[in-house]
């Protein structure tokens, strides 16, 4: 991983930013714009996909079977491998002094591979302690993308994304131990699957002792969304094209 050697590196507050929710929120195409709008402003910034192979953070790469982890190792040894690899990933942001801007990773990653191997609540709260212990040197921002009605927001994405893809994320997490363990079955059994797991990290969101961004985003608003990330990470807005940008207020009349 790089970042163009003739970007400015300019001090930022947040040197680390994870874009988070479930799946088809808008994380891939938002972590992208984010990446943009920092370097645009002058940052040393890199996008960094969940399909990036090899992935700096992601621990199941290390296992025969990364879309099953149950077959080859515990929760308590993949949350701990998780760790090391986050500690490193802070490790070499603070070497190279380029913002990573991650697509997941947070929740959407090592901890839902967590939560189907069912790990007890008070484990998967553990971990994401540790995890934002062990990255809080670089002042990280969590957005949070969520939409009210789950069922509708998973049935959306299946529809727009096909059969065969509804069949590849049914027949993988539905044969999790969480999934095997209560039934889950079909479209239906996936639907139930995020609305337990939303729960899940509505929760760990809430107690996630960072600074944090909650979007929700059903009315599918991304200039207005994307205005607020960048606000929160201290960026000037975006100008449409044509427009003026925003007048420096006058001074005070003396």
């Amino acid at each position: 991983m790089h970042h163009p050697p003739s970007l400015p590196r300019t001090p930022s507050a947040h040197r680390l930013v994870i874009v988070e929710g479930i799946m088809g929120s808008g994380k891939s195409t938002t972590m992208r714009s984010i990446a943009q709008s920092l370097q645009d402003a002058g940052h040393a910034a890199l996008p960094v996909h969940e399909r990036t192979d090899p992935h700096p953070v992601r621990a199941t790469d290390e296992l025969e079977h990364w879309f099953q982890p149950w077959l080859d190792t515990s929760p308590a040894q993949l949350a701990a491998r998780s760790i090391r690899r986050w500690a490193a990933l802070v490790e070499a942001s603070q070497a190279d002094g380029t913002i990573r801007v991650m697509d997941g990773q947070l929740f959407h990653g090592d901890l839902t591979n967590l939560f189907l191997m069912e790990a007890d609540p008070a484990t998967l709260l553990d971990h994401i302690q540790a995890l934002a212990s062990a990255i809080a040197p670089l002042n990280p921002l969590v957005v949070y993308f969520r939409q009210e009605d789950v069922e509708h927001a998973i049935r959306t994405v299946c529809e727009e994304r096909g059969a065969e893809w509804v069949a590849y994320q049914v027949n993988w997490k539905l044969a999790a131990p969480y999934s095997t363990g209560r039934g889950f079955a079909g479209l239906q059994g996936l639907v139930a699957l995020y609305q337990d797991y939303r729960r899940l990290t509505d929760t760990l969101f809430e107690r996630l002792p960072l600074s944090k961004l909650v979007i929700e985003n059903s009315r599918q608003d991304w200039p207005a969304y994307h205005a607020l990330i960048l606000q929160a990470l201290g960026l000037p807005p975006v100008v449409p094209a044509g427009a003026s940008p925003p007048r420096a207020p006058a001074p005070p009349t003396p």
